[in-house]
């Protein structure tokens, strides 16, 4: 008996042929842009950054209108970038995945870093809602039904979804790899933060705003989850990202230093050297060696 009862909704497109998913699902759209009805929400889906092609012309002129009618525009994962090219989320807060972030920046250089939500499922921003993707897209439609409907009638629909309960916009993204889990909700927000700016990194009190906490309460939450100071374990951060580049890249160390936060290529150095015994340039060549499977440099 599973059918729209209390909201209805449909797939609309440039024309009606089929858009084949990365995944390679096809989906037909149900009408085009210009028959399209009024709509009290529109979702932008995003597809894949790097290969397929890029919303047409035809598509950002439709976003472009949805965002000056009086509908509320969803962006979900990529989707965000359509919006952005469309030009209808200047002055709101804009959340991307942090898989996404740098890729963002890259593209939209003229976006304010103060706006861009990298560390939370997704943000209502008045009739502009963003998201991260993946299973936030259940949570940020159970925020939208919430506005609408009892709570009792979403949470059966997340019942029947298998799911427990829907995250809140502020709940923090799940970990990059490479970074040591921390339960603490606040803690977990804070690295993906110290993450995002390594190369022009938030001060203490910065970070401790942005989570709305106390710099006192940040740093007592710091070491009791981490056994580390927030400055100590955004150094690590730094550093673990420093040796990351001089493995995996052939920039300069006064390039990676001005990428990682550093003052300066000696500043880099010394730090490097505190953390590792070694300077950048011998951390590289060694790393060399042990991957062509010597232990010394070759005559």
């Amino acid at each position: 008996m599973s059918r729209p009862v209390r909201c209805s909704w449909m797939v609309v497109g440039e024309n009606i042929l089929p858009v084949r998913a990365s995944c390679g699902i096809q989906v037909v759209p149900w009408a085009t842009f210009d028959k399209a009805e009024p709509f009290d929400y529109v979702v932008i889906v995003g597809g894949l950054l790097h290969s397929g092609p890029a919303a047409s012309e035809a598509t950002i002129r439709f976003i472009r209108s949805a965002g000056e009618s009086s509908a509320t525009v969803v962006g979900i994962c990529t989707g965000v970038f359509a919006l952005m090219r469309a030009d209808i989320m200047n002055g709101y807060r804009i959340c991307v995945s942090w898989f996404h972030y740098w890729d963002f920046l890259e593209r939209f250089p003229q976006a304010a870093e103060a706006d861009l939500v990298a560390d939370r499922l997704f943000v209502i921003d008045r009739r502009r809602i963003t998201c991260s993707g993946g299973s936030a897209s259940i949570d940020v439609a159970a925020a939208i039904l919430l506005r609408h409907f009892e709570a009792s009638i979403v949470q059966k629909a997340l019942r029947i979804l298998l799911v427990d309960d829907a995250q809140k916009g502020n709940a923090p993204q799940p970990y990059p790899l490479g970074l040591k889990p921390a339960s603490n909700p606040k803690i977990r927000r804070a690295i993906l933060l110290m993450e995002q700016h390594i190369g022009k990194r938030l001060t203490l009190p910065d970070l401790a705003r942005r989570l709305e906490v106390s710099v006192r309460q940040l740093e007592r939450l710091f070491q009791a989850e981490t056994g580390q100071s927030p400055v100590a374990y955004d150094r690590q951060i730094r550093m673990r990202m420093t040796a990351w580049l001089l493995t995996s890249s052939d920039r300069t160390v006064a390039d990676i230093a001005a990428s990682c936060g550093f003052t300066d290529a000696s500043h880099l150095n010394r730090e490097f050297k505190k953390s590792f015994g070694v300077r950048p340039v011998a951390y590289r060549e060694t790393q060399a060696l042990e991957e062509m499977g010597l232990t010394q440099p070759c005559p």
